[in-house]
């Protein structure tokens, strides 16, 4: 009778859990569908913004459209990427919620501020290859043409290219919350991090290697902040460090 008990329970609870997460994933998407629907209203003023950091180095400042669709498929293209990049604190708060009651209460109260940071440091990543990494490496991809050649990028090409790379470094600077997360929850150490830094350094730069272009600007440039943010989470998970956590004193040998 107990162990029939205990299955109706398990299942009613499993039931309530699958519940909560179509609930959950029908506002992410919805509210990524309603800021696609308004993203594609004005896709063309953004796509100017967005391909401005090109089209300034270009010698016509024009890009192309090689394909007869290809103006349809880059406005969805980069109204889909955008809306996704837009909609990212309603996903994130929408997991953060999902996980939430299953988290301790000195868990919770440290979950809200890390998951403000993560989405801070998602648009400061965006922002940085924006204002940054753009203006390098199409300067770099111009000059590097040859004379004999006309570089007049595909606009759908172009969309990928850059929405490629603004996900790769919004993501990237999620390093240090990564870092703080694999500390806290006590899948490895502080001190095991910090003897790992020449594994961790050599990592971001084959990181670079494979997320970004292939270009040698792009990788360091990608390489260099993944490694000082992962300085600057080993910093903060020693300045916020639960109370409880630290190590055990290792006993003096006489």
């Amino acid at each position: 009778m107990a162990d029939k008990q205990a299955e109706d329970l398990a299942e009613g609870t499993l039931l309530s859990h699958l519940v909560e997460l179509r609930n959950r994933l029908f506002k992410m998407f919805g509210s990524v569908f309603l800021v696609f629907l308004a993203m594609f209203t004005f896709a063309k003023p953004v796509f100017e913004i967005v391909s401005e950091p090109l089209r300034k180095v270009l010698p016509g400042g024009e890009l192309i459209a090689t394909g007869t669709a290809s103006p349809v498929i880059a406005t969805l293209k980069l109204s889909f990427y955008l809306s996704l990049i837009i909609a990212m604190p309603v996903v994130l708060y929408q997991l953060w919620a999902f996980v939430a009651p299953g988290l301790y209460k000195k868990e919770k109260r440290f979950a809200f501020p890390l998951l403000g940071t993560s989405i801070a440091l998602f648009y400061a990543g965006i922002a940085f290859a924006y204002f940054v990494v753009f203006p390098l490496v199409f300067s770099f991809l111009v000059a590097f043409t040859p004379e004999s050649v006309n570089f007049m990028p595909d606009i759908s090409d172009y969309v990928g290219f850059v929405m490629m790379l603004i996900i790769v470094f919004g993501l990237a600077f999620e390093t240090p919350v990564a870092t703080v997360l694999l500390i806290w929850s006590g899948i490895v150490s502080i001190e095991k991090l910090t003897n790992a830094r020449p594994y961790v350094f050599l990592g971001a730069f084959v990181a670079g290697m494979l997320l970004t272009p292939p270009d040698v600007i792009s990788q360091i440039i990608l390489a260099i902040p993944v490694y000082l943010l992962f300085e600057l989470g080993i910093i903060l998970a020693r300045a916020f460090r639960p109370k409880g956590s630290e190590p055990a004193e290792e006993p003096a040998v006489k």
